[in-house]
């Protein structure tokens, strides 16, 4: 199979399950719906690898329906993202969906909807991420809204159908600005390019893009930095997260902050390197400096105040994604770099943690941390996993987020940012570190309230057990020594952004340290 028919596959795969699961009656057994569920899992899996990396090793670009879709290094590593999370959830959700059945949680229709929806969602960011139609990138984000809006109000409770309606009136709200903006990005390219049919197409524009309209460029920037900048959890436009985060099953919690989060910002930083051919640096960088310095100082402080372990968890999110914006907003190779190994690093990390919160519930019966102590006592499996999950989300040596958030903080220095604004940085996310910490040293560690009633529900299933394992054994593997093909993934996805070559980024302070090994492999070859 050659790349282009495997990319089409990738993409129409867990549609196809999706549509296959919505025809299978809803009285059919729970093992039909399981396996067609993990069909399509693994399908995104084995497609993702199968496309990343042979992209990564020769920095070549896949093209299918030439020109509809299009993966190059950068949408190859944010595909990867997709298809080790979306698997590792797959794998949990069978555990979490069979511990909710036996719960009362979720009836039949329920089983149904959710495995269908989940393969729904898959498909939505795949599209999104492969892409070359910036009509399509909208309406794919859209359409995450609205595949994730059914599956965060499956509980079928009071606050879960609120938080609903909140997540898709924000939601469907705020991306219409990156609709607005969208809009004026074609029909200014519709007017300005050689080719008219092509204004569509981001690879019909970015080789013109100095032929477009400055003004034009700026306010059709800022319209999709706020519009997509909805779903990427930014501030302000983040009043959604907290209440759908914390009512949404786990898994899906899990998909939203460590997945969807980064198929907004790719579109974000596609248009980013759009903005800076058309008008230069100067304003997109400003711009994306300001919401996410903003981003971490807001939520720094209200994630510190969280007595709810998932809306605490929500307000990282949004910590995480300035923290992305921040990078982006520094710019140059190593902030690039940085902007999206954190990408791919909060994904693994967020996504644990989110899992966890539902290990913890079931032997709990809360969210509330005041109520949640001496879980190494309870369930000591999960402590162990807890331990890893929250320090490496704040970003606690050696595990993957420490290397992405130092090297935001050395790309702040390479670029000559104001001390000043170093220091607030800083100091936010200390405020941070200090809310995550806690949770190991207060709720994992600390003193156990009482016996559980019922002492055979300690720990959850194995389901469960073993993807969370693997989303931690990736942060410590990552943190320790990064792949050598995703460092040349994102050696190569920078030099797409910066428009510059790989010695650039080699050549940058302290990436060598990290990554020396890697480094001078892909210059050998």
């Amino acid at each position: 199979m050659d790349t282009s028919t495997m990319l089409l596959a990738l993409v129409a795969c867990p549609l196809a399950l999706s549509v296959i699961m919505a025809i299978i009656p809803k009285t059919a057994s729970k093992a039909v719906f399981e396996l067609c569920h993990m069909v399509s899992a693994l399908g995104v899996l084995v497609g993702s690898v199968s496309i990343a990396l042979p992209v990564f090793a020769g920095g070549d670009e896949i093209w299918a329906l030439d020109p509809w879709f299009h993966v190059d290094a950068l949408g190859a590593l944010f595909v990867l993202i997709i298809g080790i999370i979306g698997f590792c959830i797959a794998v949990y959700s069978v555990g979490l969906v069979r511990q909710l059945v036996d719960d009362g949680v979720y009836g039949p229709g329920q089983i149904k909807q959710y495995y269908a929806f989940y393969s729904l969602f898959l498909f939505t960011m795949l599209l999104a991420a492969t892409t070359n139609n910036i009509i399509i990138m909208w309406a794919a984000i859209e359409a995450t809204t609205l595949a994730s809006a059914l599956l965060v109000a499956l509980k079928n409770t009071r606050h879960a159908l609120e938080a609903t309606w909140k997540y898709i009136m924000v939601c469907t709200a705020g991306v219409a600005f990156g609709l607005f903006g969208t809009l004026l990005i074609y029909a200014n390219a519709a007017d300005a390019i050689s080719d008219p049919h092509m204004a569509a197409f981001l690879s019909g524009i970015l080789p013109e893009a100095d032929k477009l309209d400055p003004t034009i460029v700026r306010l059709a920037f800022a319209f999709i930095v706020i519009g997509f900048g909805t779903k990427a959890e930014v501030f302000p436009m983040h009043t959604w997260m907290p209440d759908t985060l914390s009512q949404a099953p786990g898994s899906i919690s899990a998909l939203l902050s460590g997945v969807v989060l980064k198929c907004s910002m790719l579109i974000i930083i596609r248009f980013d390197v759009l903005a800076q051919r058309a008008i230069g640096a100067d304003f997109p960088h400003l711009l994306l400096l300001i919401i996410g310095v903003l981003s971490i100082v807001v939520s720094s402080f209200a994630l510190f105040a969280q007595k709810d372990i998932k809306r605490k968890l929500a307000y990282s999110s949004c910590e995480n994604a300035g923290v992305i914006m921040l990078c982006l907003g520094i710019g140059g190779s190593l902030g690039i770099a940085a902007a999206l190994l954190h990408s791919m690093f909060h994904g693994l990390a967020k996504s644990l943690c989110f899992c966890l919160t539902e290990n913890v519930e079931h032997a709990y019966g809360t969210r509330d941390l005041s109520q949640i102590k001496g879980i190494v006592e309870r369930a000591p499996i999960t402590a162990a996993l807890m331990v890893i999950g929250f320090l490496a989300l704040a970003g606690f040596p050696p595990f993957a987020m420490f290397i992405s958030e130092f090297m935001t903080f050395v790309a702040a220095f390479a670029a000559g940012s104001p001390w000043w604004l170093v220091v607030i940085v800083a100091l936010a996310l200390t405020v941070a570190i200090s809310g995550l910490t806690r949770v190991v040293i207060t709720s994992v560690f600390g003193k156990t309230l009482h016996e559980p009633v019922d002492t055979e529900h300690r720990e959850s299933s194995v389901w469960m057990l073993v993807p969370e394992a693997l989303l931690a054994i990736c942060l410590i593997w990552f943190g320790l020594a990064t792949p050598a093909p995703i460092v040349q993934g994102v050696e190569n996805a920078v030099s797409i952004v910066c428009d510059s070559s790989v010695e650039e980024l080699h050549a940058a302070p302290m990436f060598r340290e990290f990554f020396g090994s890697e480094t001078a492999q892909s210059e050998v070859e």
